[in-house]
């Protein structure tokens, strides 16, 4: 098995949140962790013509994200204790808690906000693909609920083949860490750095 990769189709995916709240469900989190997130992004601004009449250039769209199981991963070179490892076979991140301290170095660092700090274990969590289920042959529970199939998981070669690599606003410049996420831009999609995270609080 190569290396694995989510697709993200913007086209369709309608912001319901459905993937969000099953990866919450089927791994169990504290209250207040998610693993992936819905981020609602906005761009543009209203204008009062010289009638009195307002228009708006204001343009919004939905972007679900999780780790992104990176090729060049910040959080596995930055981690002090040598605690996050990246599968050899299916390039997918995981931690070893037995080495993690919780200092949440990983948390800190990483640009997609994915590694977390759990306060009740005091360890850092994470995506982790659903590897148990890549393993039985399945796909991670985030790709199976979402109604609308705008998630995909597969080989990188194969989910690069339908899309760009996380290419996007509020996405950092994929030249960083390089990503394994490649998306569908939707007609409303801003490129990198134009434009802002409308649910800030609920994506912390």
């Amino acid at each position: 098995m190569s290396q694995q990769a989510f697709y993200f189709d913007g086209t369709r995916c309608t912001g319901c949140k459905t993937c969000q709240m099953a990866c919450k469900d089927y791994k169990d989190l504290s209250v207040g962790l998610s693993f992936r997130h819905v981020y609602e992004v906005t761009v543009g601004d209203t204008v009062k013509n010289a009638d009195g009449a307002v228009t708006t250039t204001c343009v919004s769209y939905p972007l679900s994200m999780s780790c992104n199981h990176c090729d060049s991963p910040v959080c596995f070179e930055k981690c002090p204790q040598s605690a996050i490892i990246k599968d050899a076979d299916t390039g997918l991140m995981s931690i070893d808690e037995e080495k993690c301290i919780g200092c949440g170095t990983c948390a800190i660092v990483c640009p997609y906000n994915a590694p977390k700090v759990d306060e009740e274990k005091k360890k850092a969590v994470r995506c982790n693909g659903c590897a148990e289920r890549v393993a039985a042959g399945e796909k991670p529970v985030c790709v199976e609920a979402c109604p609308a199939r705008a998630l995909d998981f597969g080989d990188a070669e194969e989910m690069a083949k339908m899309g760009e690599r996380g290419n996007i606003a509020p996405l950092p410049d994929p030249s960083e860490t390089t990503p394994n996420i490649f998306i569908k831009a939707s007609a409303d999609a801003q490129p990198v750095g134009a434009a802002e995270i409308a649910n800030p609080l609920e994506v912390a």
